[in-house]
């Protein structure tokens, strides 16, 4: 009889032990799990849609600075850690040679060149902007991006820029602010004013 008592008491104290086993090794598991690192991390990234009034960027920045603006700089901080869905330049086509190599320089830096004739009427004044046709780019290209960089000062703007924010799109305005509306500047969730950072060095 003692001997089998003793024998249950073992068999109860190995019981025991499993299952203290078995509870360490599940708790062990679970640290694992819940310690481990990923060994990749998923960057979410902004998608971007850039929008250039490069005839209002080419004389707000020559009137004010005297210089050129610097497009390249522009790209690099427009498109950093950011998905590009669309990137426009609204030129004006005079048909000259200057201004081919300066389309195709957009194009290398990876711009859509979008231009229009240059139309000079009989009484003297011309006609050569693209404010509608932004317009309905940016209303219609913006269906697949998260945030919309408008490059103009061009207060006319303002409307779109309130549409865009109330269909959800966080808008990213950069222009010479001495030369930008004030209505403009207070339309946008963000105002970049350009300045050195963003223009080419004065030429001899």
């Amino acid at each position: 009889f003692q001997i089998e008592k003793q024998q249950l008491r073992n068999a109860a104290v190995w019981s025991d032990i499993q299952s203290l086993q078995t509870v360490g090794q599940q708790w062990r598991i679970s640290a694992f799990f819940i310690n481990r690192r990923p060994d990749t991390e998923t960057v979410m990234t902004t998608r971007t849609l850039i929008l250039v009034d490069v005839q209002n960027v080419y004389y707000t920045t020559r009137q004010i600075f005297r210089q050129n603006f610097d497009y390249n700089r522009f790209w690099a901080a427009a498109t950093n850690n950011r998905q590009v869905v669309g990137a426009y330049a609204y030129a004006i086509d005079r048909g000259d040679a200057k201004q081919t190599q300066f389309q195709n320089i957009l194009r290398a830096i990876g711009f859509e060149v979008k231009l229009k004739p240059f139309i000079q009427r009989a009484d003297g004044s011309a006609k050569g902007d693209w404010d509608v046709g932004i317009t309905v780019d940016a209303l219609q290209q913006s269906a697949e991006a998260d945030e919309v960089i408008l490059v103009s000062g061009d207060g006319d703007f303002d409307v779109l820029v309130r549409a865009l924010r109330q269909n959800g799109k966080l808008v990213h305005v950069y222009s010479v602010e001495k030369l930008t509306a004030q209505s403009l500047i207070r339309a946008a969730d963000q105002y970049t004013a350009i300045s050195a950072e963003f223009l080419l060095p004065k030429s001899d």
